[in-house]
């Protein structure tokens, strides 16, 4: 999960150079597309075939939607605000995957974990509002988080439907049929776009980050979190995206996109504290049996 973080990151920066030069639809459709070819090279070459894999095959397309929605929004979030902004928004996503894990697995969180997770949730909300007490308070925020707030809602519930929908699929085999799933429904969905797009016009930087998405953010990404998730609660999996605030601002400083004001850096540090936190504690209390 911490690799998950540190690639996760990076899609944000290169997102953000990407978005103003093609629709989100097309951008992630050809993404999923070679994740899909990479994905299944590995599977060939290690699990192998089995029909039994696709037993339930809805379960993929379940999973795919939530994270061909994901993606989508995030692309198209970044079109109207900035990288540092929607990092922030994905921090919400512990939060919102603790939930989803009691609704989903009836995972309680301990109230030291749900303490944690309360505080990382604030030192994100801070970093959205950029350290704004009336913004705040008025609840000020942007379309482009609003929209990418709904995407992080899916990815949040897609964590905690791995070890429920895994029907003893290995991770990549499982890994595989959700790509491939998401890949068709975003297909379908971005059809309009894909065909209006001038893909030869393109300038380099939409094909740097395609190759980047396709290869360390979706095949790679897609299989951290899924092996991570058999073995891990939902929301300590999720905590690790606390990181991603702190990493997209290095990665916006470093590239000359400029660094944060220093108000900004309180809410960063908070949610680092969430993730510590977190990290030292054991995770959610076992699931209550039914009566």
């Amino acid at each position: 999960m911490l690799a998950f973080a540190t690639l996760i990151s990076g899609s944000f920066s290169l997102g953000g150079l990407a978005a103003p030069h093609i629709d989100p639809a097309a951008i992630n459709a050809v993404r999923f597309a070679l994740a899909v070819i990479v994905m299944a090279v590995f599977v060939a070459r290690t699990a192998g075939w089995d029909r039994r894999h696709l037993e339930a095959p809805w379960r993929y397309l379940v999973m795919g939607g939530l994270l061909g929605t994901y993606f989508v929004l995030m692309f198209r979030a970044l079109q109207v605000t900035d990288p540092v902004s929607t990092g922030a928004v994905f921090t919400l996503t512990p939060l919102m995957s603790a939930g989803f894990g009691r609704l989903f697995q009836r995972q309680v969180s301990r109230p030291f974990v749900l303490l944690a997770l309360l505080i990382g949730g604030a030192g994100a909300v801070w970093v959205i509002f950029r350290g704004d007490v009336s913004a705040m308070l008025a609840f000020d925020m942007g379309y482009g988080e609003r929209i990418f707030l709904i995407g992080c809602a899916c990815h949040a519930a897609y964590t905690p439907l791995v070890p429920k929908f895994n029907r003893g699929e290995p991770v990549m085999v499982f890994t595989l049929w959700t790509l491939v799933a998401a890949c068709a429904l975003i297909a379908l969905y971005g059809w309009p776009a894909i065909a209006a797009t001038d893909w030869f016009a393109l300038p380099a930087i939409v094909w740097i980050t395609v190759a980047y998405l396709a290869i360390f953010t979706t095949a790679l990404t897609f299989f951290l979190v899924q092996f991570a998730a058999m073995r891990l609660p939902a929301g300590k999996v999720m905590a690790y995206g606390y990181l991603v605030p702190s990493f997209v601002i290095l990665w916006e400083g470093l590239s000359g996109r400029g660094w944060v004001a220093a108000q900004v850096w309180l809410g960063v540090a908070a949610t680092i504290a969430a993730l510590i936190m977190l990290l030292r504690e054991g995770g959610p209390m076992p699931a209550r049996r039914r009566t």
